[in-house]
């Protein structure tokens, strides 16, 4: 095994000329099978194809994009594992301090935008040369889209690059097929019948066909009503068997996308993942502090993709699809020998994993003929009569991997769907998750507690989440350890008021938990929850939602969540006022917070109903202290 070339001299001692293709990447260099472009080049090298990485060039000189030369076939272009607009700005639009997939954590290594700057720089100096763009950023950017950091709405980031080609979702079948037909001598403007793909072409050269027609790019910036339907639209045909075409207008262009690549069989995803990856970032950065994103993920296995939890603040349905696709156990056993083998391995496995850990069976029966099930979810707002819950795949597999020699431990952290578990008539996985698969902590995703904020969510009501606590720790008692949930939660989602807020905090102070991050909702491209946010309406019922929009209440519902700390003491009274509920403030056992000095207690009692109002996914770690335990950070 070896890293891939990453300079002329790498090239030259392969023996190599001239590359096949260049990946340019804002990432660091990682070579290891969570991180994309290891994914993709690797995929091409297998494919016999020769690939170089410029990782993280210098955007503001041409010097770096001309390293290695022209490539015989064209350039790959992504931001990296994450859109770089959120890995350079928090929720507040402040710029981060760190940044874990540059070395050493140092920030300011990739341009803001990095798909599109990327692109232009490289159609300006090799204008014959494919550009063919993908990854996170340009995935959920295909279309003309709400951007946060910007506050208006951007065009396809295919035109804005000025790219040939924009593949979305999982690429690996759309870029060797790519690949081929480039070695084949086939322009890549022919390169139009490829499902997974986005291209654009003049509006008087469009050929009309099937297809769904969104609305153009000036609708959608004229009216929010819009917007709305367009998203809808979007989303509705992200299915790999059931989805069509889709086009929207820009001007005098047509941006158009081929329905959604088929997912990899299952022996397709383990050749995938058993490619000889080195699986850690390359010595280059050794001296500047290695590569923390790294850290997450060495010792960890993915063992799915998809998520038909399809949350509506989330990207993973818009990118990967809500269809699951799982690696077989032989394949995971055989990932967990070699990383017993690494020397710094200690062993432990920190993640059997995915997006959601334990799905490994396909919601239903009928999704091979029909697909999924078109502007409807399979757990919320209450799992469908259709949806098999089975962990006993699953369950054999962890049970194998614990028993390998050398390991000591099976953790699970990349995050459980609990009402999922709930719904397996035989509890033994919860069982022996709770026994043997828990670090201390386990952490969950409730998001919120009032039934209006979780709808917006597309998550299902709190009850599920108490139930799953009672036997949670019922069994923790049984085994004799000490155990705790640690419930993730945001404030500030569409749908969410203030008396919402309250409501929150009423929930936090019952089940005696301290966040000591607070999490606001961060409105991210090609999300259900963003188009509500931009729009103030749900996309499937044009119903208006509420959405907090000032930093003013933002701020308010995040202290609420931290009502118990001293620093929000001020903010927190001035929230329960606005929401009419000052019953809370005083020094009684129900209240959230004393009166501010200087005042008396307000006796004056708020009616508790929740003030429901007309109408009704990218996160940052969260540390919390439930009871006496120190929290973990969030992936």
């Amino acid at each position: 095994m070896a890293f891939l070339p990453i300079s002329m001299e790498d090239m030259k001692e392969r023996g190599w000329e001239q590359a096949d293709f260049v990946l340019v990447t804002g990432d660091a260099y990682v070579d290891h099978n969570t991180f994309g472009s290891a994914i993709i080049s690797r995929v091409l090298e297998d494919a016999g194809f020769r690939v170089a990485i410029l990782s993280q060039p210098d955007w503001r000189t041409d010097v770096d994009f001309q390293r290695f030369g022209k490539p015989r076939l064209g350039f790959l272009v992504n931001s990296g594992n994450i859109d770089s607009m959120v890995a350079h700005y928090t929720t507040a639009r402040k710029r981060r301090s760190e940044d874990a997939y540059s070395p050493g954590k140092k920030t300011g290594r990739r341009p803001d935008r990095a798909v599109m700057v990327y692109s232009r720089i490289l159609k300006r100096l090799y204008p014959e040369i494919p550009v063919i763009i993908g990854g996170l950023e340009a995935s959920l950017r295909r279309f003309a889209h709400y951007d946060y950091w910007d506050d208006a709405i951007r065009p396809s980031i295919l035109l804005d690059s000025k790219a040939d080609l924009l593949i979305f979702g999982m690429g690996e079948r759309q870029v060797v097929e790519i690949a081929q037909r480039l070695q084949n001598g086939e322009p890549v403007s022919t390169m139009t019948d490829i499902r997974g793909v986005c291209y654009a072409v003049p509006t008087s050269e469009y050929q009309p066909g099937p297809a769904v027609d969104c609305p153009s790019f000036e609708q959608v910036c004229a009216s929010k009503r819009e917007y709305a339907v367009s998203c809808r639209k979007q989303q509705d045909e992200q299915d790999a068997v059931r989805g069509k075409r889709v086009i929207q207008r820009h001007g005098k262009m047509i941006v158009i996308q081929n329905p959604p690549a088929m997912p990899l069989s299952q022996s397709e995803l383990d050749h995938v993942y058993e490619l000889p990856y080195e699986g850690t970032y390359h010595p280059v950065y050794e001296s500047m502090g290695g590569v923390p994103a790294i850290e997450e993920v060495e010792f960890s296995i993915t063992h799915n993709r998809g998520c038909f939890g399809a949350c509506n603040f989330c990207s993973i349905a818009f990118h990967q699809g809500r269809a699951i696709t799982t690696r077989s156990e032989e394949s995971v056993i055989r990932e967990a020998q070699k990383l017993i083998q690494k020397p710094n391995f200690k062993g432990y496995i920190h993640d059997v994993g995915g997006p959601t850990a334990n799905f490994r069976l396909p919601s239903c029966q009928k999704q091979a003929e029909l697909g999924l099930c078109k502007g409807k979810k399979c757990l919320a707002p209450k799992p469908c009569p259709a949806l098999q819950a089975d962990h006993s795949e699953y369950l054999h597999l962890l049970r194998r991997l614990r028993a390998l020699p050398g390991v000591k431990k099976v953790f699970i952290r990349s995050g459980v769907r609990y009402d999922y578990v709930l719904q397996d008539p035989d509890e033994t996985f919860l069982k022996e998750l709770v026994q043997y698969h828990v670090s201390g902590q386990l952490r969950i995703a409730p998001e919120h507690c009032s039934a209006g904020v979780l709808d917006c969510m597309g998550k299902p009501h709190i009850e599920p989440y108490h139930q799953f606590q009672k036997r949670f720790y019922e069994i923790t008692k049984s085994i004799g350890k000490k155990q705790y949930l640690v419930p993730y939660l945001m404030s500030s989602h569409p749908g969410s008021t203030l008396r919402d807020a309250v409501e929150l905090s009423l929930f936090l102070k019952k089940e005696k938990l301290h966040p000591e991050q607070v999490q606001d909702f961060y409105p991210t491209p090609g999300t259900i929850s963003t188009c509500m946010f931009y729009t103030g309406l749900d996309p499937y019922t044009l119903k208006e939602v509420y959405v907090p929009r000032t930093d003013r209440e933002k701020g308010m519902q995040r202290a609420l969540l931290q009502y118990y700390e001293p620093k929000n003491h001020a903010v927190v009274v001035r929230a329960l006022r606005e929401a009419g509920r000052s019953d809370l403030i005083g020094t009684g056992p129900d209240c959230l917070v004393r009166p501010l000095p200087g005042e008396k207690t307000e006796r004056k009692a708020a009616s508790v109903n929740t003030g429901r109002r007309k109408g009704h996914h990218g996160r940052e770690g969260q540390k919390w202290n439930p009871a006496t335990a120190k929290g973990r950070k969030r992936r």
